[in-house]
């Protein structure tokens, strides 16, 4: 795997000029990337404070890690990690707000930074000027994706695509504008919380000259581990979610989700929105079996179409019953879906949250799915969907999209560049 880039500095440009626009903290810069490198010359592993039990120690320094928590995913390339890689754990999708007095250089220097520290952190390295070093070492496949809004493109004097707006109003939308829109998007996600707790504190700490944190949603999956990485998660009604993805590395997925037919500094980029959606989970434990599988369309066990025996079973929605009536009923979630594809697919990479019910709540939980997706064309792929969603889907009883924010994710890049540098 190739090291992270180091930031050029035969023009004196260094990491604290580019956060501080300033010389007068160089001699700290270097001081403090000097103590990181004695730290990571030193044993990783020590005895806990107190301790002087030696097997400890020894046990402790000899443990190997499993692949899924020590494993680094290359942070440079064609693509943006974090889309095509196989989803993680745990999530962090942080949105910020840019400062009144941010332009374009201010936005060029914030990236650079930005992307420096995110290749450290994704190569189990510490970030450059990293308190916590030693919570760094594991980086447990994690990925830090960036995406854009329609500021960031406006300040640097280009056009974005038409897509990149709010979605239209839907009937089924409760929105708090607590959840929506920003500037700057960060998906932050790694097998391990306690990694993804330390590259978002980092990040946040790179930005805040910048950009100030609009929302913070965090989510989770299955436990690295618990179960067959190619299993289609679900969510907290107990659905498969995201059976009808296509596979990563097929054509089918490429022509889904890599955006061609855009400005060219997003060529090789995709979109993004996340839709915060509320799940009544007390009012879901209500209902039957049977009536929560017509709900969805699919069998909960297997995750197999009311019509098939394997969740990859195309439902048909021309089957009858005995009695004339379709199999999968009018208001099936798969069927409003598939309605509202025409032709067309996405990819869902969500994650379920279960947040504190507040104090004086009668309700057990305060619990949904943040529903991401990627896709080439947000008005050509996701909007239709969504309003076939909206008119006629009985999930939608249970369901309340809270929030919901749209985004540009720009190409990957080379060793030596930084994400964003087709645009700036």
């Amino acid at each position: 795997m190739s090291e992270p880039h180091e930031p050029d500095n035969s023009r004196g440009l260094t990491r604290r000029h580019l956060l501080w626009g300033g010389a007068a903290a160089a001699g700290a810069g270097a001081a403090g990337a000097a103590g990181i490198a004695s730290i990571a010359e030193a044993p990783s592993v020590v005895a806990p404070s107190g301790s002087t039990d030696a097997t400890a120690v020894h046990d402790a320094a000899t443990f190997t890690p499993q692949p899924a928590f020590d494993g680094a995913v290359p942070f440079y390339g064609e693509h943006q990690a974090g889309i095509a890689t196989p989803a993680q754990s745990h999530a962090i999708f942080i949105a910020f707000n840019l400062q009144p007095e941010v332009d374009g250089a201010a936005l060029r220097r914030l990236m650079m930074v930005l992307t420096d520290d995110a290749a450290r952190l994704t190569a189990g390295q510490p970030a450059l000027a990293d308190s916590e070093p030693e919570l760094a070492i594991i980086p447990a496949q994690l990925t830090v994706t960036f995406g854009f809004g329609p500021r960031i493109v406006e300040l640097a004097g280009a056009s974005g695509p038409e897509w990149l707006r709010p979605l239209p109003a839907f009937g089924v939308d409760q929105l708090d504008s607590a959840y929506c829109d920003g500037d700057l998007l960060l998906q932050i996600a790694a097998n391990d919380p306690l990694t993804v707790a330390h590259a978002t504190r980092m990040l946040v700490k790179d930005s805040r000259s910048f950009a100030v944190p609009r929302w913070t949603q965090s989510g989770f999956r299955r436990a690295a581990g618990a179960e067959n990485p190619a299993t289609t998660m679900r969510n907290l009604f107990g659905q498969v979610d995201g059976s009808a993805n296509p596979a990563p590395g097929t054509s089918e997925f490429d022509d889904t989700v890599w955006s061609t037919d855009v400005p060219s500094w997003l060529q090789g980029g995709t979109s993004f929105v996340l839709r915060r959606i509320a799940m009544d989970l007390d009012g879901w434990d209500k209902i039957d079996r049977p009536g929560r599988e017509e709900t969805i369309g699919r069998t909960l066990s297997t995750g197999a179409p009311l019509t098939g025996t394997a969740e990859t079973d195309l439902p048909d929605l021309e089957a009858k019953d005995r009695l004339g009536f379709p199999v999968i009923p009018a208001f099936a979630h798969v069927r409003r879906a598939k309605d509202g594809a025409h032709g067309t697919k996405m990819y869902r990479r969500g994650y379920n949250y279960d947040d504190t019910v507040f104090a004086g709540d009668s309700s057990v939980s305060n619990s949904g799915l943040l529903f991401a997706s990627f896709q080439a064309d947000v008005d050509r792929q996701f909007v239709p969907v969504q309003k076939a969603l909206d008119t006629l889907d009985l999930l939608n009883t249970w369901t309340t999209p809270v929030g919901s924010a749209v985004f540009a994710i720009p190409p990957g890049c080379l060793k030596g560049g930084y994400i964003g540098d087709t645009l700036f």
